[in-house]
């Protein structure tokens, strides 16, 4: 698994490239994205089919979560 977290970084960075690429009116799509970009990677690094969309699901969950909990520090969300 440790091997799998290393994708991580790497969706996210697929996911901005595809914002930096198509502008903004693809920005609410990210999460999708970055979801369809984790499971296609658990997919290809496993053997097992149904354990490599699980695998993909957490990637892209995680990553969708890192690019939000990412923006929103830089926006100051929280912030008394």
């Amino acid at each position: 698994m440790v091997q799998l977290s290393m994708l991580i970084p790497i969706i996210m960075a697929l996911g901005e490239l595809w914002k930096k690429v198509f502008g903004d009116k693809v920005k609410k799509f990210i999460p999708l994205i970055n979801l369809t970009l984790g499971i296609a990677g658990g997919i290809l690094y496993s053997d097992n089919l149904k354990q490599g969309i699980l695998n993909g699901i957490i990637l892209g969950l995680s990553a969708s979560g890192l690019y939000s909990t990412a923006k929103n520090i830089k926006q100051g969300v929280g912030k008394p």
